[in-house]
């Protein structure tokens, strides 16, 4: 592997994640005219043509009927996906894609080397050779607790994007309110969409929304991860259909939730407003259980292009663990007979039957507690594979600062920019291979998230951490993957995310280079 020194680590645009090799070149790069020379492929010209005008203020657009020397765009067939070749001399720059997703990731990475002069804009000369570590690469958004509305969640979309994640994982359902159309189940929207956390309006996805969702995410090479949370989460469900819902288990633990927010015990048949978890439960082993579980799944499982459907099985604990096993085992087969490959939450690798293959979610933390660890690895001795979320690093719903309104602290408190870089995936699971790690996914959950400015303020710049942690090599594997080099690289983005209209928060962690330096 070739590392280039950047030339100048205050001003050397160094992008983020971080590639795999970087060469830096010599002379003053690629000046970039008001009109520049593009050629290529046609849906790289776009995508290049929109970011381009963004990230310049317009100063700079393209012109395919232009010549002389310009910037060239390609996708050539190649073994690695989504990889990409980006140079840049004073000829021009060539980006090359071994699909039409590298080609995508390659484009991103144009847009961060772009540099500002004193007399207009340039591609400094480099060299870079890129290819992600891992093959998932995702964010969460839970819709549930608050409901936000579609073009929110295509913002969401283009924020991921730009950061090589490619996989957006939408939790659907839980205790506030079910967020999506179901057609065989329609009184689940009739009945128990219309409330969140705080008596905030709460809302739904129809299916014309999810597809338009999903479309949009496709075209960033994105693909909808749907969560149905089951059999716990599931308090709103008993809204719509009480015959399936046991009544809430209202444990010394949730008294002690709601004391502690100044929320309200949940009560059976009555809308859920709080933040307490745990509490609710469908009841195991009736047929119509079965039946409620194989419709909606058939139904979502219709409306998703995509491979994956999760189906939760988290903090149920208000279902006997045996019931639980039990259900979880028939959840993954319902979702593998509807074509799809079963994900859940890591508490379902301690059941014995669950369809093989099923991937888990893992959502301890980074040194594994309580056997956390034992039951994710419960996936990979069933062939399947793993996500990492380590709550007290990627879960972007913690509070950065002590002083963040948003935001809390139940994983080990405070999850720093550094926290949130500071951590190897495949140090986090003794037992688990690299090979066994399906990729990285940041969750975000909205208990204290309402509009899209919260969304922006919890996720930048912590989620460019876990872009890395899923992109990037691993940490000995490159001697950039530090987090003295990585909060430089982040603080070149400030120009970048203020022209894409990030409203990121300014951590005190990162040297902000504001403005045109970047």
């Amino acid at each position: 592997m070739t590392v280039a020194q950047p030339r100048d680590t205050a001003t050397f645009a160094w992008p983020v994640p971080l590639p795999r090799e970087v060469v830096a070149g010599e002379g003053p790069g690629f000046i970039l005219r008001a009109r520049a020379a593009v050629m290529g492929d046609p849906t790289g010209i776009d995508v290049l043509t929109n970011l381009l005008s963004a990230r310049t203020d317009g100063a700079i657009s393209l012109d395919s009927t232009a010549t002389g020397p310009g910037i060239s765009l390609a996708v050539t067939d190649a073994e690695t996906a989504e990889s990409y070749r980006l140079i840049a001399s004073a000829d021009g720059v060539e980006v090359v894609g071994s699909d039409a997703a590298g080609l995508f990731y390659g484009i991103q990475t144009l847009m961060q080397v772009i540099e500002r002069t004193d007399d207009g804009w340039r591609v400094p000369a480099v060299q870079i050779t890129d290819a992600p570590r891992f093959a998932y690469r995702g964010v969460m958004l839970d819709v549930a607790r608050h409901f936000f509305p579609v073009e929110v969640v295509l913002g969401v979309i283009d924020r991921a994007a730009q950061l090589k994640l490619n996989h957006l994982h939408l939790h659907l359902s839980d205790d506030q309110g079910w967020r999506i159309e179901i057609p065989s189940r329609s009184e689940l929207t009739r009945l128990a969409s219309a409330t969140a956390i705080g008596r905030d309006p709460g809302g739904f996805y129809t299916a014309e929304d999810y597809a338009r969702i999903v479309a949009y995410a496709a075209a960033r090479h994105l693909t909808v991860v749907p969560e149905i949370d089951l059999p716990g989460h599931t308090h709103a469900v008993g809204l719509a259909y009480p015959d399936i819902v046991e009544p809430p288990v209202l444990s010394e633990h949730i008294r002690e939730i709601v004391e502690a927010y100044g929320s309200t015990l949940p009560v059976a048949g009555k809308a859920y407003e709080g933040i307490a978890v745990g509490f609710s439960s469908l009841r195991i082993g009736e047929p119509a259980t079965e039946a409620f579980v194989a419709d909606v799944v058939s139904d979502l499982a219709a409306m998703t292009p995509g491979p994956y459907l999760h189906v939760g099985g988290d903090e149920a604990l208000g279902t006997d663990p045996a019931d639980y096993a039990a259900f979880v085992s028939l959840a993954s087969r319902i979702v593998a007979d509807a074509g799809k490959v079963p994900v859940m939450w890591h508490e379902a690798g301690a059941a014995p039957d669950l369809h093989p293959g099923t991937i888990g979610q893992y959502w301890g933390f980074v040194s594994p507690t309580d056997g956390m660890d034992a039951k994710a690895r419960g996936f990979v001795a069933r062939g399947g594979r793993v996500i990492l979320s380590p709550a007290d690093a990627v879960y972007l719903d913690m509070k950065d600062a002590e002083d963040s309104e948003l935001g809390l602290t139940w994983a080990n408190g405070v999850t720093s920019v550094e926290r949130a870089y500071a951590w190897e995936p495949a140090s986090v699971l003794d037992g688990v291979a690299e090979s066994d790690i399906l990729g990285v996914e940041a969750a975000l959950w909205t208990e204290t998230v309402r509009t899209a400015t919260d969304i922006d303020t919890l996720m930048f710049p912590r989620i460019a951490a876990a872009a890395e942690a899923a992109w990037s090599p691993a940490v000995e594997r490159h001697p950039l993957r530090t987090w003295d080099s990585f909060r430089i690289r982040v603080a070149a983005r400030a120009g970048l995310w203020d022209a894409l209209g990030i409203r990121f928060r300014r951590s005190p962690e990162i040297p902000w280079r504001d403005g045109d330096a970047s």
